[in-house]
């Protein structure tokens, strides 16, 4: 996502980074360093503590415009807007994606341009083959398809979306080793999950399954396909609505924004 940025002429002299310790530290940091001088706000689910490993280095002061979502108002409620809005690896997680998007769309200003990235339904399809030939519930919820993102955008208010994606091979030592690593990458949030915890003898049951099942690469490494999927778009000038006469009526508001979108 960041080597993505040099497509755009005109660095953002604000940004908003949604859920960073999600979407990873090393690239928050990243960010500021390339924009040093750009406002910078930040949504987390985490408190100040957590947040404190997002402190630039120097001891630089920074704006967060949520230590947390439940110690705070709402983000409607802030008004902010921004040039970018950076999410990595969160749409994938959202119950109502739609809902966000639409949300995000509202804090990013007029030629402003959202960034995301998310996983795509290649992802995991070794595992669910062998929770498959187990008759177990899929161990994850569905991942949407690039394309249905694309459209989500458009009829969420965005403007030119742009599509990427790519498949990354991973390969683990053990298929204890690659447990533990997906449950640091997320949650399944399936309906159909098992209901309670599970015991060690099952979780050593699944163990099995996954070194029985999995396929391996020359090396004999366990293999797993993760599909990434890559987005942008920006936010158009907004059309001024007809009434029904034909007239259009236009507010202050969105009169700047459209002609601050002529002169650029």
């Amino acid at each position: 996502m960041v080597d993505r940025l040099q497509w755009f002429r005109h660095p953002p002299a604000s940004w908003l980074h949604w859920e960073p310790l999600q979407g990873g530290i090393e690239a928050h940091r990243r960010l500021r360093g390339l924009f040093p001088d750009a406002a910078c706000w930040v949504v987390a689910d985490a408190g100040p503590a957590a947040l404190n490993a997002l402190q630039p280095a120097g001891g630089r002061s920074w704006n967060p415009l949520l230590w947390g979502r439940h110690r705070a108002p709402p983000l409607a409620e802030q008004e902010t807007q921004v040039d970018m809005l950076w999410a990595n690896l969160v749409l994938h997680q959202e119950p109502q994606p739609q809902k966000l998007l639409r949300q995000w769309n509202s804090h990013i200003q007029t030629n402003g341009f959202l960034m995301f990235s998310c996983l795509g339904p290649d992802t995991l399809r070794e595992l669910r083959s062998v929770f498959s030939q187990q008759g177990w519930p899929l161990p994850h919820h569905p991942f949407t398809d690039m394309h249905d993102w694309g459209d989500m955008l458009v009829h969420s208010g965005f403007a030119e979306p742009v599509m990427d994606m790519e498949r990354l091979t991973l390969t683990y030592s053990s298929g204890s080793t690659l447990l533990d690593d997906l449950r640091s990458l997320g949650r399944n949030l399936h309906a159909a999950r098992h209901p309670g915890l599970r015991t060690r003898r099952w979780r050593q049951a699944l163990v099995d399954a996954l070194e029985a099942g999995l396929p391996r690469d020359v090396d004999g490494r366990l293999v797993m396909t993760v599909e990434l999927i890559y987005g942008h778009a920006f936010k158009a000038a907004p059309k001024p609505p007809k009434g029904p006469a034909g007239e259009a009526a236009v507010s202050m508001q969105d009169m700047r924004a459209m002609l601050r979108s002529g002169r650029r």
